[in-house]
C-alpha cells in the first residue's frame, strides 16, 4: 500500500509539473509571438513610408530558411530573442513594399483587410483546436516536411514559368499545408518535452507570413483586379 502511495504521488508530482512546464512554453510562446508580429508590422509601416524598394524573391527565400535555423542553434541563450526579433523584422520591412503593391490596387484595402482577417481567423480557430482537444497532430511531420519542399520547388519554377492557374493552386496547397502546420506546432508546445518557446514563437510567425503572403494572392485574383 505504501509502495502504491508512494506511486502515484511520484505520478501526481510528474503531471503538475509538466502541466506548469507546458503552460508556461504556451504562455511565454504566445507573449514573445505578440511582440515580434507587433514588431513586423511596425517595420512594414517603416518600409511603406520610406516606398522602400521590393527585395529580391532569393533574398526573401533566403531569410525565410536561413533565418530558423541560425535561431535554432541560439535557441536557449539571450542571442536566441535578438535573433528572433532581426528575423520578424526583416521579414516586416520586406513584407512592407509588398503591401504598398496591393493598397495601390482598386480594390487593395479589401483585399489586405480579407488576406489579414482570414489569417487572424485560421490562427485562433486552428490553435484554438489543438488546445482545446489537446489532441497529438506529430503524425502531420513527415507530411507537412514533403508538402512543403514540393510548394517551395513549385513557387520557384513558376517565378520562371509565370503560369497563373498554377500560381493560384500553389497557393491553395501552401495555405492547407500551413494551415496543418499550426495544428502540428500548436501539438508540440502541448505534447513535447523538448519544445522551446523560442522555435516555437519562428514556427508560427513563418506559418502565419507566409500564409498571408499566399492569402494575399488569393485575394487579388478573385478581386477582379488586374
Amino acid at each position: 500500500m505504501a509502495e502504491e502511495r508512494l506511486a502515484r504521488a511520484r505520478t501526481g508530482h510528474t503531471t503538475v509539473a509538466e502541466t506548469i512546464r507546458t503552460n508556461q512554453v504556451i504562455r511565454n510562446t504566445y507573449l514573445l509571438l505578440s511582440l515580434t508580429l507587433a514588431f513586423s508590422a511596425v517595420m512594414a509601416f517603416t518600409a511603406m513610408a520610406i516606398n522602400a524598394p521590393p527585395v529580391h524573391w532569393i533574398l526573401m527565400i533566403a531569410v525565410l530558411i536561413g533565418g530558423p535555423f541560425a535561431i535554432h542553434a541560439a535557441r536557449n541563450s539571450v542571442l536566441g530573442l535578438v535573433l528572433t526579433f532581426v528575423f520578424t523584422g526583416v521579414l516586416g520591412f520586406f513584407l512592407g513594399p509588398i503591401l504598398s503593391m496591393y493598397l495601390g490596387l482598386p480594390n487593395g484595402p479589401q483585399i489586405v483587410g480579407n488576406a489579414f482577417g482570414t489569417t487572424a481567423v485560421a490562427f485562433v480557430a486552428l490553435s484554438g483546436y489543438a488546445l482545446t482537444t489537446k489532441k497529438d497532430f506529430s503524425f502531420l511531420g513527415g507530411f507537412l516536411i514533403v508538402g512543403l519542399v514540393l510548394a517551395l520547388v513549385a513557387i520557384v519554377a513558376n517565378l520562371f514559368l509565370g503560369i497563373p492557374a498554377l500560381s493560384l493552386t500553389i497557393s491553395a496547397a501552401v495555405v492547407l499545408l500551413l494551415s496543418a502546420a499550426i495544428l502540428y506546432d500548436t501539438s508540440r508546445m502541448i505534447h513535447d518535452r523538448e519544445a522551446n518557446y523560442i522555435v516555437m514563437t519562428v514556427s508560427l510567425y513563418a506559418n502565419l507570413y507566409v500564409m498571408f503572403l499566399h492569402l494575399l494572392n488569393l485575394f487579388h485574383a478573385f478581386s477582379g483586379d488586374s
